[in-house]
Order: C-alpha cells, then sequence, then structure tokens
C-alpha cells in the first residue's frame, strides 16, 4: 500500500513538474540567449511583409484594405499578378513587382487559403521522408510548386534582371504556404544561378514570414546566408514539426493538436531528434520578434532577436493563445514596423558618438555566425551536414561556372538550352540517377534512400 502510494506520488510530482514547464514557457525563452538585429539588416522586412498583402488587393491603385500608412508601392512597376485561375492549382497566387528606387526584383508569394481546395492538395502532396533534394529531405508538394513557378517565370525573372543592368538584388518572399514555396524557390535557384543570367549568390536573398518546416536541418543552416526567418513570438506554425497535411487537417481543433504534440515531444530526446535525416524544420537564419514576457500582461515594445540556431531550434511548443494570431500576416507587418522604428529610435540616439557595431563589422560577423553553424551542424553529427571548407569550396565552383558561362566558354549545348526555355524539372532530375527498379536516387549519397 505505501509503495503504490509512493508510486502515485512521484507520478503525480512528475506530472506536476512538466505541467508548470509547458504552461510557464514563452515563446521568448527560445531566443533569450540571441543577440539584438541591426536596423540596417531588418529594414527590408516590413517592407517585403507589405508586398505579399498587396497579393490580396485586386486592385492595387483603389486598395479596399490596405496597412497602416498604405501599401507604398508604385502599381506602376508591379510586372505580373497571378491569380488561383491563372495558376491553375500549382501554386498559391504571386506578384512580381521591380523596385526600381531600391533595385530590387521581387517575387511575393501569398500564404494558405482556407477556402481553397488547392492549397490543401498542395499540402498534402507529402509524405514523411518522401522527397530527397540536394543532400537532405524537403516537403514534396512545395517543391514541385516552386519548379513550376520557376518553369512559369524563371525567364521573366531573368530578362528584368537583364535589362536593369545586372544589378538589382532578386528577393523571393512568401508567408505560411507561400513561405516554404519562396524557400525551396531560392535553393533552386542558387544551384543553378546560370540559368537566371549568372546571377550572383549575394544578390538573391528570400523572405519566409511565418515559415512553414520544408527542409532538413542540414538545408536549413547550409542556406542560411540567403535565407532569413521571421517568427512573431508564439507562432506555432515554426514549432510544429508535425507535418503540414497533419496540422492543417487539423486546422479546426488545432488546440487539442498542439497539446498533443507538446506531450509527445516532451518524451523524445534532443539528439534523436537533431539525427532523424526526415525532420524538417523552419529554413535560413531566423528573426524572432518579441513583445510579451512572462507574468506580464499586454504587448511591450518588440525586439528582434537573430541567430543561426542548430540545436533547440524553435523545437517547444508554446501553450498560448497567441498561437494562432501570431500566424497572422497583418499582425506581423505592424510589430515589424514598430520593431524597425525602435530600432532606428535607438541608432539615431547614438549619431553623435559611433555606433557599438560597424557595418562592415556586422556583416562579417553574420559569416561568422554562418560558419559557426555550419560547424555546429556537423560536430552534432547531423545527417548529410556539409562542413564550412566544402561548404566554400562548392561556392567558389558555383561562382567560376557561372563567370564561365557568361564569358561564353560553355559548352555548345548550354545556348540551345536557354534558347528554348529552362526546364526546371530536368534540372531536379539532375541531381538524382535511375535505380534498377527506375526509381529516383539521390547521386550524392553513397548509400542513398530511395524516394517512395
Amino acid at each position: 500500500m505505501s509503495l503504490s502510494c509512493g508510486v502515485e506520488c512521484v507520478l503525480l510530482l512528475g506530472c506536476s513538474r512538466w505541467a508548470w514547464r509547458r504552461c510557464t514557457y514563452v515563446g521568448s525563452n527560445d531566443s533569450e540567449t540571441w543577440p539584438l538585429a541591426t536596423p540596417d539588416e531588418f529594414e527590408p522586412v516590413p517592407r517585403v511583409c507589405r508586398l505579399i498583402l498587396a497579393v490580396y488587393e485586386p486592385d492595387l491603385r483603389n486598395p479596399q484594405f490596405p496597412p497602416d500608412g498604405g501599401y507604398r508601392l508604385n502599381p506602376d512597376w508591379v510586372l505580373k499578378r497571378v491569380t488561383y485561375e491563372d495558376a491553375l492549382g500549382r501554386s498559391p497566387p504571386y506578384l512580381i513587382y521591380a523596385d526600381h528606387d531600391r533595385k530590387e526584383i521581387v517575387m511575393a508569394i501569398r500564404g494558405l487559403n482556407l477556402a481553397k481546395e488547392s492549397d490543401y492538395k498542395l499540402l498534402l502532396d507529402n509524405r514523411l521522408g518522401m522527397q530527397m533534394f540536394d543532400g537532405g529531405y524537403v516537403h514534396h508538394g512545395l517543391l514541385k510548386s516552386a519548379v513550376w513557378l520557376l518553369n512559369v517565370e524563371s525567364e521573366t525573372l531573368k530578362r528584368v534582371w537583364e535589362e536593369t543592368g545586372r544589378e538589382y538584388q532578386m528577393i523571393f518572399v512568401g508567408h505560411s504556404l507561400g513561405s516554404g514555396v519562396a524557400a525551396l524557390i531560392t535553393v533552386l535557384v542558387v544551384n543553378h544561378r546560370d540559368r537566371l543570367g549568372g546571377i550572383p549568390r549575394s544578390k538573391l536573398r528570400c523572405y519566409a514570414l511565418a515559415p512553414a518546416r520544408c527542409m532538413s536541418l542540414n538545408l536549413a543552416v547550409k542556406y542560411a546566408d540567403v535565407i532569413h526567418s521571421i517568427v512573431l513570438q508564439d507562432d506555432f506554425l515554426p514549432r510544429t514539426a508535425t507535418p503540414l497535411e497533419d496540422i492543417f487537417k487539423s486546422v479546426f481543433c488545432l488546440p487539442c493538436l498542439l497539446f498533443l504534440i507538446c506531450l509527445r515531444d516532451t518524451f523524445i530526446p534532443e539528439g534523436r531528434k537533431l539525427k532523424d535525416p526526415r525532420r524538417l524544420y523552419a529554413p535560413g537564419r531566423m528573426y524572432h520578434i518579441v513583445e510579451r514576457k512572462f507574468c506580464r500582461c499586454g504587448r511591450f515594445p518588440p525586439e528582434v532577436r537573430t541567430a543561426i540556431p542548430v540545436d533547440g531550434r524553435f523545437e517547444h511548443i508554446v501553450l498560448s493563445c497567441n498561437a494562432t494570431s501570431d500566424h497572422g500576416i497583418i499582425w506581423i507587418e505592424k510589430e515589424a514596423e514598430k520593431a524597425l522604428e525602435i530600432m532606428r529610435e535607438n541608432k539615431s540616439e547614438t549619431i553623435t558618438v559611433p555606433p557599438k557595431i560597424q557595418r562592415l563589422e556586422r556583416l562579417q560577423t553574420i559569416e561568422d555566425e554562418h560558419k559557426d553553424a555550419l560547424e555546429r551542424a556537423v560536430s552534432l553529427n547531423i545527417p548529410h551536414a556539409v562542413s564550412t571548407v566544402e561548404e566554400l569550396t562548392e561556392n567558389k565552383e558555383m561562382e567560376a561556372g557561372a563567370a564561365k558561362a557568361n564569358n561564353g566558354d560553355s559548352p555548345k549545348a548550354e545556348p540551345e538550352l536557354s534558347s528554348r526555355g529552362t526546364n526546371w524539372d530536368e534540372l531536379v532530375e539532375k541531381l538524382f540517377k535511375r535505380s534498377e527498379s527506375g526509381k529516383l536516387m539521390l547521386k550524392k549519397e553513397s548509400n542513398p534512400t530511395q524516394i517512395q
């Protein structure tokens, strides 16, 4: 009798401890050790949020639901708008915008539409470990959408970039579902920059707002120099390792699902999570907008923290009433704008003295953080992680290949391919080989996993 009472007490204490830790865990805990972002690196975020919101407007000259201050864009610079009818269910709606003031070419992709069956089909086109790509795993449906978009728009993007003197940056942005498509478009373009006129890697950027978990950890770290994910406080999607299709199947009982996921993940060791190559993560460098603190009511002036985390990369579900509202693009735009204004005010207050972090020094710090993250991934034995040396060698080879193509030294077959248009399906297939059974297998792997 006494033994059973002792066991019950231990069990009760253990459950109480778990409940206390989970209920007191807040979103700000994920980034409490990260350094603050600078206004220069965070400046594009509110602007790209407004571009994504512009995709929702049928007429930008007479907007119905503009954000505070309007969209602040020139409707004449919108090169193309694609609706659900135009996309034929292959991708979410998007627009292509040439910002001649800032010298940027932007493709903005909207998020999930709960009323559109095509968006759900895109999410459901995946199984755990179904799609290998570039030495890792990615979401199959989102990759297919990215390939379709590039097949349709790559010639437009290439033409505009060349017509603007090859000086503009090319930026891919998306929210929620669109963030996964934008991130995988960026990965494809980075690996085949010659297909867009030899655009340098330094001129490519991706901003994933409320990012979906769309790629394995080694890829998320590898492309952290070009992909930036922005997370608002307690947003559930970047923290939910459950496949996207399971999340949106349960969208009407989402709080129950999040609680069960939280309970399940408590008993999964961190090392097991890191060594699972099929586990998907939010991509790239993370920017965390923090505006609430534990046991304090209301919103506070937001601050932005940034890092390239490897272990502890938004792994804990936050049991918060704001977990779903923080996912909204409207709230992200508002809080990002506030955070940027605060950063600029703080910077202007120190205008009479040298800033604590010089701009060149910050750029060097960002590069060092990326190298450290790559080395950290290798030290933790992350499957398929690449070392810093391998990454730099690969980048140099790509740059040399692009320069060679621009100088006209490429093989004769290359211009023929360009003249008939780039087929991105063929380029993706070049990363694989056929097995005896006819299935695709990744060429880079010595013992590759077959795609089902």
